[in-house]
C-alpha cells in the first residue's frame, strides 16, 4: 500500500510539473525542436531544472543497502546498446518530433480533454499490445524453429 501511494504521489508531482511547465502542449515541444524557425528554449530549461532535483534523489540513496519502500534497487540490467534499443530510441525520437508528445505528457494532457491526446494514448496502448504479441510470437518462433540441440 505504501509503494502504491508513493507511486501515485510521484506521478501526481511529475504530472503537475508537466502542467506547470506547459510540456503537455505539443506545440511547445515542437517549438523547441524547431531550431531553424521560432525556437523556444523552455524545454531545455525544464530539463536543466530537473537535473538537480534528480541528483538530490540519487545522492539520497547513495550508501543505502535498500530503498525505503522496496527490498532492492532496480537499475538497468544491460549496459550495451543493441539494435532493438537503437531502433526503439529512433522511433521514439521520430514520433516525438512529428507529434510533440511522449508518453508522460500525453497521459497528463488527457485531463484537458483534447481528442488528439486520446488518439495518441490509444495508439500508444495498441502499440504496446502489438509489441507484446509480436515479441511472444518471435520468442515462440525462435524456440520452435531456430533452437539447435546436439544430437543424442
Amino acid at each position: 500500500m505504501k509503494q502504491s501511494f508513493a507511486a501515485l504521489l510521484a506521478g501526481l508531482i511529475f504530472g503537475l510539473g508537466l502542467v506547470v511547465s506547459h510540456m503537455i502542449d505539443p506545440a511547445k515541444v515542437l517549438a523547441f525542436l524547431d531550431i531553424a524557425g521560432s525556437w523556444d528554449p523552455s524545454l531545455a530549461l525544464v530539463m536543466a531544472g530537473a537535473i538537480p532535483v534528480a541528483a538530490i534523489g540519487f545522492l539520497a540513496t547513495r550508501g543505502r543497502p535498500t530503498p525505503v519502500l522496496d527490498t532492492q534497487f532496480h537499475g538497468p540490467t544491460r549496459t550495451t546498446v543493441d539494435a532493438p534499443v537503437a531502433i526503439g530510441a529512433a522511433l521514439f525520437g521520430i514520433g516525438w518530433g512529428l507529434i510533440g508528445f511522449c508518453p508522460g505528457p500525453a497521459l497528463t494532457s488527457l485531463i484537458l480533454g483534447r481528442w488528439q491526446s486520446g488518439v495518441f494514448v490509444a495508439a500508444m496502448l495498441v502499440g504496446m499490445v502489438l509489441y507484446r504479441f509480436l515479441d511472444r510470437a518471435g520468442a515462440l518462433f525462435t524456440r520452435r524453429y531456430l533452437t539447435f540441440s546436439s544430437p543424442r
